[in-house]
């Protein structure tokens, strides 16, 4: 077993270079050492592998070279790893990204996934656990390449009508929603609850080809288990107790449309293995029956729970993920599109005042100032459910901060000079300090690319004070590859 991150051999007496180079790759690291490893391994593979020191030089070798897959590193100098994911992103929508780092944690991480990366690894990571990914991410790759090879001619934002946003990453979204429609891959939806998931999904099928037939939603969480296979591949008259008589499944009534799957996470593994036969042959067996159908449905599925770290904890399929997520869209919450909110308020306000022939004509100042700085652990749904209980109550008029339920009123914007009100069961001092300190390490050295002297400058500190901090906190495991700078 090879680990990347605890190298003691020389790379070049391990692997011995194939002559296969058909498939192109670039790795993206500051630290030669660990490119020109990377590089040995993956020649002797098969693969064609370009090298990159950072994000910069990346960006400007796959614009003249044919890249099929990218392995970076996250702190590398001039553009670090998640601004070159994005760069990169913007520029090759389709492309397969490899993420490491020894300075992972659940935020870095969960920023990665929603700028775009295919899989993150931790270092020291197993040379085998890369090529294993390197492969699913080929795979995937070639299935989502055909979904973007032709940039839409829809420009019809009135289907999209019921999506209301005008922030960057609003218009980002619905511009990926028309190229997603013209394409008939299968789109896996992920995001919070209350986001919209739906209405994308159903957005993606009035802009697609398929909207002359049938959308038909299935809501996994919604129904039980032992009649979840039924409702989804129907079942023949006296196969179980109760089927008094034939009955199509959502799969067959959704046939030449799409089908919408929400709350995937959901479904059950003895589903999910029907599910992948479903979506890898076109075809499907009814409960009880002897003979498999043909089936045409284009699949959009959606969920509000981390699939990766399901897929992780082996409770959701890793083919069947890789299968769904051809296309993947990730739904912002209300909080990332604050800027949103006066225009979903006025969009909800003329909704209900028209539903009940009410005169709210909208909010004083200070009320739009709470409603705006509210975290919004529902999303729009919650928003909307306000808005109509406050088109109810209220009746006519404006809304005042009088009007607003006490736990908005409650959350209102502190000044930023008023200190942290202490908790009546108190706090752990150590730990907050600790948690702050760590928080601050972690910033400094994702601005400097994980340059230890650059960063312990940034937090005024000598280098060698930063370094045992560092093996204190255990922020940096053994003695890793970049310990050196």
């Amino acid at each position: 077993m090879i680990l990347i991150g605890s190298i003691e051999r020389d790379y070049k007496s391990i692997f011995r270079v194939n002559s296969m180079e058909s498939t192109k790759i670039l790795i993206a690291d500051d630290d030669k050492k660990t490119r020109d490893f990377v590089t040995a391994f993956l020649n002797y593979k098969g693969y064609q592998v370009f090298q990159a020191c950072d994000g910069q030089d990346a960006l400007e070798k796959i614009e003249l070279n044919e890249v099929h897959l990218v392995i970076t590193d996250l702190m590398m100098p001039r553009v670090n790893g998640l601004e070159f994911v994005k760069k990169l992103k913007a520029m090759r929508p389709e492309m397969v990204i490899i993420a490491y780092s020894a300075f992972g944690n659940f935020e870095m991480t969960s920023s990665l996934l929603k700028a775009g990366v295919f899989f993150y690894l931790e270092k020291p990571f197993n040379l085998d656990e890369l090529e294993t990914h390197v492969k699913r991410g080929l795979e995937h790759q070639t299935l989502q390449s055909q979904s973007f090879k032709t940039r839409p001619s829809i420009r019809n934002r009135s289907r999209i009508q019921n999506i209301i946003g005008e922030s960057e990453k609003m218009l980002s979204l619905f511009e990926l929603i028309e190229k997603v429609a013209a394409s008939d891959s299968t789109v896996l939806i992920q995001g919070e609850s209350g986001t919209g998931k739906e209405l994308v999904a159903k957005a993606i099928h009035d802009l697609g080809s398929r909207n002359n037939k049938s959308f038909v939603p299935v809501n996994c969480a919604a129904i039980p288990d032992d009649l979840l296979e039924s409702e989804l591949f129907g079942h023949v008259k006296g196969s179980f107790t109760g089927a008094i008589a034939t009955r199509l499944g959502r799969f067959e009534m959704a046939d030449r449309g799409t089908l919408f799957l929400d709350e995937i996470g959901d479904m059950k593994p003895n589903l999910q293995v029907k599910l992948l036969r479903v979506l890898q042959n076109k075809e499907l067996e009814p409960v009880g029956a002897t003979r498999s159908k043909k089936v045409d449905v284009r699949i959009v599925a959606a969920t509000n729970q981390n699939l990766e770290r399901l897929v992780a904890t082996k409770a959701f399929r890793e083919d069947l993920y890789y299968r769904l997520s051809v296309i993947p869209i990730m739904l912002p919450p209300l909080r990332e599109r604050k800027g949103d909110i006066p225009l979903l308020l006025d969009n909800f306000m003329v909704k209900f005042n028209a539903n009940r022939q009410g005169k709210v004509k909208g909010l004083e100042k200070d009320a739009l100032n709470i409603l705006c700085h509210y975290e919004w652990p529902g999303n729009v749904r919650e928003l909307e459910n306000l808005v109509e209980r406050l088109c109810i109550i209220k009746g006519s008029g404006t809304i005042a901060v009088s009007d607003l339920p006490e736990k908005y009123v409650g959350r209102r914007p502190q000044a930023s000079s008023e200190p942290q009100a202490l908790p009546d069961a108190g706090i752990c001092l150590n730990s907050m300090v600790e948690e702050f300190e760590n928080r601050l390490i972690m910033q400094a050295l994702e601005k400097t690319g994980g340059n230890k002297k650059e960063a312990a400058t940034l937090l005024n500190l000598k280098r060698t004070t930063l370094i045992e901090k560092l093996k204190k906190k255990k922020l940096l495991p053994g003695e890793a590859l970049t310990s050196s700078r």
